[in-house]
């Protein structure tokens, strides 16, 4: 008898309480839910294993990055669906608890253990990051870096296409990704009043694309560190054939350890995420001491939602297992505090929210035109682990769920409160 699908929808919104918004297509062939809408697919019982043993969000990305669970149908519209259901109900933990005492909840559950088959948990997939303490010495965030950065920059190629920036674009109508990747390097150049001769610091240099259009196009001098050697080489490579060794060095350094400052400028882009709340201070103390007085930072940074009780705030497990090990998120406010204790004057702050959310959407587009080509390069699971991660965080930002943000900050000359900044807001040159 076909009847798995059925019976799953019915234990599901028996535990969650409310209908479900997805079709269940189960191993068995049986459908079941509203028609038309996506379907998650349970291709085996090891799925319902995998979300019995680890409830909510961890549950769902082992099964999805092992091929236990898939969807059929539109991507964002299926995790849209399921961000209401799992994402913003896993906070409240008291309302999971008090919903496990109700009789006919426990008999679900129940159900779909027996359903699930022989108890033992599933061993999670290769590709996740064994758990540990978030530490963020040297040693841990060089492995955390290479973790994340080192999956090959033929990878990289693929998702991000020729502008090779990883983060958030700026799209001011049509174009490209390229031509918005491009836009957002010369919003960033102008914030920063580049000028030539002048000494750029980029922390978190990536594969050397900031580094690159300060120098050609602005004549600065350019230091780019990063972690991964892989990053590093590319950016090498890419600074020697546009023949620019003598304005660029790229180097495997963590920005702790630089001493060569002062510096005019610093650009620190979707590099901060992996600093930490417990080294902010020190992360925005060193980047204050490396620049000259009335030098500009220009910190490009995601952040979260402030919490009620920021004491219960926690990592997000898919992305620390799977994507950015000890990754932290930040509220806006926080960030900006942080900054001014180090002794910076915040001038400025853009939200660009919807444009991650557009950056996103191509790069998942890329990744799904070149899918057998990144397979081969990586693995079937850490492809899909990239494929959710950033379709996902696509449907994050559109949710506002969390942001992205542009802090312009500059060292204030000590006892004269001279910023050199021009009067108009935004006229930053």
């Amino acid at each position: 008898m076909q009847d798995a699908a059925p019976r799953l929808k019915s234990l599901v919104e028996q535990m969650l309480g409310v209908p479900l918004p997805l079709r269940i297509r189960a191993w068995d062939g049986s459908e079941a839910g509203p028609p038309g809408a996506p379907a998650l697919v349970v291709h085996n019982r090891r799925a319902l294993r995998r979300l019995l043993w680890k409830p909510g969000e961890l549950g769902l990305a082992r099964a999805w990055v092992s091929g236990d669970l898939g969807v059929e149908g539109d991507l964002y519209t299926a995790l849209d669906l399921i961000s209401g259901l799992v994402w913003e109900r896993s906070e409240d933990t008291r309302g999971l608890m008090e919903a496990l005492r109700d009789p006919e909840v426990r008999a679900a559950v129940r159900g779909l253990v027996k359903m699930a088959g022989p108890p033992l948990p599933p061993a999670p997939p290769a590709e996740e990051v064994r758990r540990r303490h978030h530490l963020h010495t040297k040693h841990s965030d060089r492995r955390a870096i290479s973790h994340h950065y080192d999956v090959g920059n033929d990878f990289y190629e693929i998702v991000l296409g020729p502008s090779m920036v990883y983060s958030c674009a700026y799209w001011e109508g049509g174009g490209t990704l390229e031509e918005a990747q491009r836009d957002k390097l010369e919003l960033i150049a102008g914030k920063l009043g580049l000028k030539p001769g002048q000494r750029l610091l980029d922390v978190g240099c990536g594969w050397g694309s900031m580094a690159i259009h300060a120098a050609r196009e602005h004549g600065a001098n350019v230091v780019g560190v990063t972690l991964s050697r892989e990053q590093a080489a590319y950016a090498r490579k890419r600074v020697a054939d546009e023949g620019l060794t003598d304005k660029v060095e790229i180097r495997v350094q963590d920005y702790r350890d630089v001493t060569d400052g002062p510096y005019d400028a610093i650009s620190s882009i979707g590099m901060a995420e992996h600093v930490g709340a417990e080294r902010y201070l020190e992360y925005a103390e060193v980047l204050n001491s490396l620049l000259k007085p009335g030098g500009r930072l220009l910190n490009h940074q995601i952040a979260r939602r402030p919490q009620r009780d920021e004491s219960t705030y926690s990592v997000d497990e898919f992305i620390d297992a799977y994507v950015f090990p000890d990754g932290e998120l930040a509220p806006l406010g926080t960030t900006v505090t942080q900054l001014e204790r180090a002794g910076f004057e915040v001038r400025d702050v853009e939200a660009i929210r919807e444009h991650y959310a557009l950056t996103l959407r191509r790069w998942v587009a890329n990744l799904e035109a070149g899918w057998s080509r990144a397979v081969r390069l990586t693995s079937v699971g850490r492809a899909r682990v990239w494929r959710l991660y950033m379709a996902a965080s696509a449907v994050a930002f559109e949710r506002n769920q969390i942001g992205v943000n542009q802090v312009l900050a500059i060292k204030t000359p000590d006892g004269t409160g001279s910023s050199g900044m021009p009067l108009r807001a935004r006229t930053w040159n």
